[in-house]
């Protein structure tokens, strides 16, 4: 879904020739999953802005499938590929890196940091590892937050089995990071590489109904490695 050197994403038609070539038809239903799930959001989000209507998301993705002793195969089905339309691309659930920074501060938009507590506190660039043999801390050049950002941490967005909270619960997260009940606030949501961003996203959007939910894509790995970029840490 990335473009190979830039991190741009793909343009959608060579997301439609991809999406063709697995045998996708562009009035399709297509169910996503993740493993982490925040993969399977990701992906679901992208597909979104390119324009693919039925969508939906696997709660719990492969996780609880698998915990769930559910079937599972190392085989691809055959497709059959096909000549799939892009639809109408969409990016206003996107903001990028000079529009968060000219409205920083300004009332009517809220920054909602979903990563670790190690990450948000400024601790660390990446989130810890729990092995201590692969626990690499990399991905940006600074570690800090985005001035002003609250901290609703994105596995507290889930279950143990990686199912979605209900909406009472998701409400009450949102209410406690300072985040407008009346949904007057524009909630912007970032990580390090998105993937996390993009569950929260799902998670307002699609089961609180808040319709004023972006994504910034860039997330730490951008903000944190632009020379004069403001920040703050504990």
């Amino acid at each position: 879904m990335w473009h190979a050197t830039d991190r741009e994403f793909i343009t959608p038609e060579q997301l439609a020739q991809r999406l063709g070539s697995l045998g996708v038809s562009p009035t399709d239903t297509v169910v996503i999953y993740g493993d982490p799930v925040q993969f399977g959001t990701y992906a679901f989000w992208v597909l979104t802005m390119a324009g693919h209507k039925n969508l939906r998301l696997l709660d719990g993705g492969r996780k609880r499938w698998f915990a769930e002793g559910r079937p599972l195969s190392q085989k691809s089905p055959d497709a059959s590929p096909l000549a799939y339309t892009p639809g109408t691309a969409d990016f206003t659930s996107r903001v990028g890196r000079d529009d968060l920074r000219a409205k920083l501060g300004q009332p009517g938009r809220q920054l909602l940091d979903v990563r670790a507590p190690e990450e948000y506190r400024g601790e660390r660039v990446s989130p810890p590892s729990g092995d201590l043999r692969f626990d690499f801390d990399h991905g940006a050049e600074r570690t800090g937050r985005i001035p002003g950002a609250t901290h609703p941490y994105f596995r507290v967005m889930v279950n143990e089995d990686d199912t979605f909270q209900s909406s009472e619960k998701l409400g009450v997260i949102l209410d406690q990071a300072g985040a407008a009940a009346d949904g007057s606030t524009e909630l912007v949501t970032y990580c390090r590489l998105s993937h996390r961003a993009t569950l929260a996203w799902f998670a307002i959007k699609y089961l609180l109904g808040r319709e004023n939910v972006l994504v910034y894509d860039g997330s730490w790995t951008e903000w944190g490695s632009i020379v004069g970029f403001p920040m703050e840490k504990d």
